[in-house]
């Protein structure tokens, strides 16, 4: 794509939209795929395993989206909780299948030692149809935070409010793909009224720590466990990764909680977002589910021995 604003067919250059432009933006959208065949049938075969919850509906128009939330059967309120969270960005899809994935394949492994949460699609709207934002072309992953514009985090942020105090780990499952630069940057651009800077996305698995309360030892261990099945974001040629200092390897950081991001949700003194490249040539979907499983499982291994022992025995 053209790097100006002007190459983007909706709205004004340098003119943020108003309503006129999200009606128009909104009428291009169109369904590519199923929630109901593709994430609520999976949801529905794990019930037999664990508990599955509705936490809220999405009422888009005359479309109903229920969100759904996957609990340990064996909850107890002396264990910590672990929370999952994929599909805040409905295109990014190993988000969602990955974290199904690790339900399936892995979460009755830590059964009895922590309490597990996970919300699979965030933004079942989005998912369908392979878009970043919601229906009102408002990125959820920017709006985690009191007055949400949002109903997708409003309703996850509503989920884990009374336990936010004992998640000691919080995994957001996320891709970087090659239509940021393509489409969902050069759309954000000129949405805000913005000239469209690009940039170069990463080939690689990478993870976004937070800067304002930094975990290098555990971002490190989820990145060696990794490594072992996916290749890891190299930095570029200026020492970044999607235009963020490389802090370490495969690690940037960025201040979650003030840009209303969804792993800044809880107190969790564990939490990472995880980034997932889909379109590079060394990697298939597959692959990319079971990366994101495996940060999950490398993640909880952490947690378990480095927090847990020490404040839970």
């Amino acid at each position: 794509m053209n790097t100006a604003t002007e190459s983007y067919p909706i709205g004004t250059p340098g003119t943020p939209w108003g309503d006129e432009e999200r009606a128009e933006w909104l009428s291009r959208q169109s369904s590519k795929r199923s929630y109901e065949s593709e994430v609520l049938s999976v949801i529905e075969r794990l019930r037999s395993r664990f508990d599955v919850e509705q936490y809220g509906r999405l009422d888009y128009g005359t479309e109903r989206y229920p969100l759904m939330a996957i609990r340990s059967r064996d909850w107890r309120d002396d264990l910590p909780v672990v929370l999952i969270t994929g599909g805040v960005h409905g295109y990014e899809t190993s988000g969602v299948h990955g974290a199904l994935q690790f339900v399936d394949q892995h979460a009755e492994d830590y059964a009895g030692r922590i309490n597990l949460l996970v919300a699979p699609c965030v933004s079942p709207w989005a998912y369908e149809r392979i878009h970043r934002w919601n229906a009102n072309a408002v990125d959820p992953n920017r709006s985690f935070h009191q007055n949400s514009p949002a109903e997708e985090s409003a309703a996850l942020m509503r989920l884990v409010e009374t336990i936010g105090d004992r998640v000691v780990l919080h995994m957001d499952l996320h891709e970087t793909t090659d239509t940021d630069e393509t489409e969902f940057r050069p759309a954000l651009a000129a949405r805000d009224g913005k000239p469209f800077e690009p940039g170069d996305i990463p080939d690689g698995f990478y993870l976004v720590d937070d800067s304002e309360s930094p975990q290098p030892g555990f971002q490190q261990a989820v990145i060696e466990a990794v490594e072992q099945v996916a290749h890891i974001a190299p930095a570029d040629a200026n020492g970044e990764i999607f235009g963020s200092p490389v802090v370490a390897r495969g690690v940037i950081q960025y201040p979650l909680k003030e840009l209303g991001l969804c792993a800044s949700i809880t107190n969790a003194p564990y939490k990472t977002t995880t980034e997932v490249y889909p379109d590079s040539s060394r990697a298939t979907s597959e692959q990319c589910n079971v990366a994101q499983a495996v940060a999950v499982c490398a993640a909880i291994d952490y947690a378990l021995e480095v927090e847990v022992e020490c404040h839970y025995k």
